[in-house]
C-alpha cells in the first residue's frame, strides 16, 4: 500500500468520491489518510482464490456472506478498508446494505512482503477496535502458514498458529479446513 502524493489529510467525502470514481485502483481510507492498495502476484491472487472457494463451500447455508477484496469493510466513521477476503456478521441487516460490509465477523488478509508489518500492527490494532470483528486471518504467502487473532472476554485476544498438515480452526463461525486447501497449485515451502 502507497500514501496518495501531496495530500496529508482528506475527508470522508473527499475519499468517497476518488474510490468510487476510480475503476482499477482501489483506496483505503484511514483516520483522514488515504493509501491506494497495490496489486497482488499471481500466488497472492491464487491464494485469495483458494481461500473464497473453500469459505464458500463450507459457509454455504449459512445466513453468512463471503466477500472478495472488491467490497469495502466500514470499521468506523473514519476508518475504511479492502481486506483480501470479509465474511459477515450473518445478520441479514448487514446482507442488505448498500456498497460495503458494515459488520464483518471474519477478516482475512493474504501477507505479502510489502504490507506485512502493516497487517500485524496498525491494521491489526483498527481490526480489534471494530466490535463485530470476532477473528483475524493472516495468511502467509511465502511459507504454508496461517495465524488467527480470535477475539476473547474483557478484550483479551488470543492468538493461534496453524502451519502444514494441520487443520485451522475458526470458531466464530464454528468451521475447520485443512490448511492444504489455502495453498492449492502454489509451489511453497512447507515449514
Amino acid at each position: 500500500m502507497t500514501a496518495l502524493p501531496n495530500r496529508s489529510v482528506m475527508s470522508v467525502e473527499e475519499y468517497f468520491q476518488l474510490d468510487q470514481g476510480s475503476s482499477e485502483t482501489r483506496y483505503e481510507y484511514i483516520d483522514g489518510h488515504v493509501r491506494m492498495l497495490a496489486e497482488g502476484t499471481p500466488d497472492h491472487a491464487k491464494i485469495s482464490a483458494n481461500i473464497i472457494g473453500v469459505f464458500y463451500a463450507l459457509l454455504e447455508g449459512h445466513s453468512c456472506s463471503v466477500y472478495t477484496s472488491d467490497v469495502r469493510v466500514y470499521l468506523s466513521e473514519t476508518r475504511y478498508v479492502y481486506p483480501d477476503m470479509s465474511v459477515s456478521s450473518c445478520e441479514r441487516q448487514d446482507q442488505e446494505r448498500g456498497d460495503m460490509l458494515y459488520a464483518p465477523c471474519l477478516i482475512v488478509e493474504v501477507l505479502s512482503p510489502g504490507a506485512e508489518a502493516y497487517d500485524r500492527g496498525r491494521k491489526l490494532a483498527y481490526y480489534r477496535e471494530c466490535p463485530s470483528i470476532q477473528e483475524y486471518m493472516l495468511v502467509d504467502s511465502q511459507l504454508q502458514s496461517i495465524e488467527v487473532f480470535r477475539r476473547g472476554k474483557n478484550k483479551l485476544w488470543t492468538y493461534h498458529t496453524f502451519s502444514y498438515g494441520e487443520d485451522v480452526e475458526l470458531a466464530a463461525l464454528g468451521i475447520s479446513f485443512p490448511l492444504a486447501k489455502i495453498y492449492r497449485n502454489v509451489a511453497l515451502s512447507e515449514d
